[in-house]
């Protein structure tokens, strides 16, 4: 590793540092057990993981009582009063703004924005009267399909091995519980990551990321969040990574994959790699991605929702390609049986047809990801020269912004957190606008994700004639919805120039 990783190590581990009062890393255990199963208390006191907002939310500017993200209180009365049987019952109270849960309200992926490809839309249609069940773990069809589009990105992969699933969030619950023990996550992750080990009661623990990137862990903060988990009696045995990420919109440089790889390995960490986004990368010949499978091909599961790029949203399918010479493939398989979690066999046909990667997929794939890669590098510029932070877009639908050098513009407009950043911009823009803290990240950081794909118009029409256009960016519809971005930035800059000390 060099000296740039070093350099960072102890930026990464302020990130991963117990928080006062508490001297310990554990208290992701009992995040988890509020989200998931109710479990007995500890009886050691236990370490904390990281800056996580929910370990020590930040206070806001104002008196308002929060919780975090919709998060309910446990606090009770040592002497509840008993309730007056002639009492009436109260009307419900009315729901709030700023009651947006962690796991019901969370972002979805970015989606595409396009209308649905005739091709899949015929091989959907062609097995929807068919009344067959799939099997769990997809059929013979969808199962040699996705073998194929393993092996042309060079991870060799037999039948038996791979797995497809309703969307990729069900494999990674099944994964989870069929390996047991504590998860770490890079910070900021996908927002659908943690949810499912929380719901398992398993501890999560986030680790900072390098400065160039996101989705992957800077290798020594992970190697130390391991030694502290492990001396508090925890178990950590998974991390999940995502070389290209969601939501920093980053491609991990080849060496920053090859250094977390090699400190999960030496940790003994089962390592999961989430390609979902790998095959939207926005400049492909200039970009070189890198996945662990190639470099730990019996240590690694790969998973792939294929809502990434080569499905709509709505017809959930993912694929997993597992390694040799373990059972965790036939225990997953035994997890998603009892969940019942297969395919549905129009969605299975429909996903059996992209992952065969014929001509027609190929070129919608290529022109989606020309037109998001526009319209990010718009949005990008847009924030950029507000003031706000962000790396550039390098793959997917999104654009991950900071706004805190903003921060006393939007404090005069009563945005004081990632939520209230998110209620502000969500109203403003007319689109989801999810804040930091659905991703991981700090509660009181000012970041957000945007994604591009609601800047494509609100007509088929309109969306599919971004398709087509030699110049995206100046159809009328487009031009209409970046002038918008433009203009909620542009405002905050101006209110910021006028915040500044004369």
């Amino acid at each position: 590793m060099g000296q740039g990783s070093r350099a960072q190590a102890g930026e990464a581990r302020q990130d991963s540092s117990p928080q006062a009062p508490d001297p310990g890393l554990r208290a992701h255990a009992g995040e988890a057990r509020q989200d998931g199963p109710p479990q007995p208390p500890d009886p050691q006191p236990r370490a904390r993981a990281g800056n996580d907002p929910r370990d020590s939310p930040p206070q806001p500017p104002h008196p308002r009582p929060r919780a975090h993200a919709g998060e309910p209180s446990h606090e009770r009365s040592s002497h509840p009063a008993d309730p007056d049987p002639r009492a009436p019952e109260p009307p419900p109270a009315p729901a709030r703004p700023e009651d947006h849960g962690p796991v019901r309200y969370g972002p979805a992926l970015p989606g595409d924005g396009v209308p649905v490809l005739p091709l899949l839309a015929d091989a959907l249609a062609s097995v929807a009267s068919r009344a067959g069940v799939e099997p769990v773990g997809g059929g013979g069809a969808v199962r040699e399909a996705a073998c194929g589009y393993w092996a042309r990105r060079g991870v060799e992969v037999e039948a038996g091995r791979v797995v497809v699933a309703p969307g990729a969030p069900a494999l990674l619950l099944a994964l989870t519980a069929a390996l047991g023990g504590d998860v770490l996550v890079p910070r900021p992750c996908a927002a659908w990551w943690a949810p499912y080990a929380r719901l398992l009661g398993r501890p999560v623990f986030h680790v900072a990321t390098p400065a160039e990137c996101g989705g992957v862990p800077d290798p020594y903060a992970l190697l130390e969040t391991v030694r502290r988990v492990r001396e508090e009696g925890g178990e950590p045995r998974l991390l999940v990574l995502s070389p290209a990420d969601d939501p920093t919109a980053t491609v991990a440089p080849p060496e920053a994959v090859h250094e977390a790889v090699e400190a999960a390995e030496g940790a003994g960490l089962h390592l999961v790699s989430d390609e979902t986004w790998r095959d939207t990368v926005h400049a492909p010949h200039d970009t070189v991605f890198v996945s662990p499978a190639e470099m730990l091909p019996d240590k690694v599961t790969v998973v792939s929702d294929l809502a990434g790029a080569l499905l709509p949203s709505g017809w959930p399918a993912a694929t997993a390609r597992f390694p040799a010479g373990t059972d965790l493939h036939a225990r997953v398989l035994d997890v998603l049986t009892a969940l019942g979690a297969r395919v549905a066999t129009p969605v299975a046909a429909a996903a059996a047809r992209a992952l065969e990667e014929p001509d027609e997929v190929t070129a919608r794939v290529q022109a989606v990801v020309r037109l998001h890669a526009r319209v990010a590098d718009a949005v990008h510029r847009t924030a950029v020269t507000a003031g706000a932070l962000s790396r550039p877009p390098r793959a997917g639908r999104h654009v991950y912004v900071d706004l805190g050098p903003l921060r006393a513009a939007l404090a005069a407009r009563g945005v004081g957190d990632a939520q209230e950043l998110e209620d502000h911009l969500t109203g403003r823009l007319g689109m989801p606008a999810p804040g930091g803290h659905r991703f991981g990240d700090d509660l009181g950081a000012l970041r957000v994700r945007l994604s591009t794909g609601a800047l494509l118009g609100a007509t088929d029409a309109e969306r599919a004639e971004c398709l087509t256009s030699p110049s995206p960016l100046e159809l009328p519809h487009v031009h209409r919805a970046l002038t918008l971005v433009r203009s909620v930035f542009d405002g905050l800059r101006s209110d910021a120039q006028r915040w500044e000390p004369r």
